[in-house]
C-alpha cells in the first residue's frame, strides 16, 4: 500500500471515529469561519476544508484531519512533478541531484503529516505541533536543494508551506480547546 493510500485509510477511520463530541460543539460552515478567520491564509483555508463533504458537518479535529490530507496531496502532486524531472536527461546534474534530494525531503514530509495525523488522532496534540514543523522543514530543505525560486516545483511548495501552516493553526486551535 502506498503512503497516499495509508494516508486516505487512515482519515477515513479518523473521521468514523470523531463523530463523538457534543451537541452544543460548533460545527460546518459556521466553525469552519471562525477558524479560518484566524489562520494566516483565511481563502486557502476555506478552499480546502470546503473541498471535503464531511466539513459541512465538522469540528476543529475533522478541519485539523482535512488540512491535513489537502496537504498530503499537495506533496503528492509535488512529488509526482520531482521523480518525473529526475528523469529529463536535458538537465543539468547538478539540477537532477537536488531533485533526487528534494524527493527524499517530500517522502520524508509525507511521513511526517502521517504522524501528525496519528497524532492528532491520539491527543498528542503537541507532538502534531513538531511533526508539522519537521514537514515544513522539509519542504525547506527540498527547496534549497533546487536552484532558482521561479519554478513550478517552487511555486506548489509555497502553497504546500501555506497548508501546513493552515494545519498548524488549527491543530494548535484544537490544543486550545482542550486546554
Amino acid at each position: 500500500m502506498d503512503t497516499i493510500t495509508k494516508f486516505m485509510s487512515l482519515f477515513a477511520i479518523s473521521l468514523m471515529l470523531l463523530r463523538q463530541t457534543s451537541a452544543a460543539e460548533l460545527r460546518g460552515k459556521v466553525l469552519m469561519d471562525n477558524v479560518c478567520q484566524q489562520t494566516p491564509h483565511k481563502d486557502l483555508c476555506i478552499q480546502a476544508l470546503s473541498s471535503d463533504p464531511t466539513s459541512a458537518f465538522g469540528n476543529l479535529q475533522d478541519f485539523a484531519l482535512i488540512s491535513l490530507r489537502v496537504a498530503a496531496a499537495n506533496a503528492t502532486g509535488i512529488l509526482t512533478q520531482v521523480k518525473m524531472l529526475i528523469d529529463n536527461d536535458n538537465l543539468d546534474p547538478g539540477v537532477q541531484q537536488g531533485l533526487a534530494d528534494c524527493k527524499e525531503n517530500l517522502l520524508d514530509a509525507e511521513g511526517q503529516l502521517e504522524d501528525t495525523v496519528a497524532a492528532i488522532l491520539t491527543n498528542a496534540k503537541h507532538d502534531a505541533q513538531i511533526w508539522l514543523k519537521a514537514a515544513l522543514s522539509a519542504i525547506d530543505t527540498c527547496d534549497a536543494s533546487i536552484p532558482g525560486n521561479d519554478d513550478i516545483l517552487s511555486v506548489k511548495s509555497v502553497e504546500f508551506r501555506k497548508l501546513c501552516n493552515i494545519a498548524v493553526a488549527l491543530s494548535k486551535a484544537t490544543l486550545a480547546k482542550h486546554n
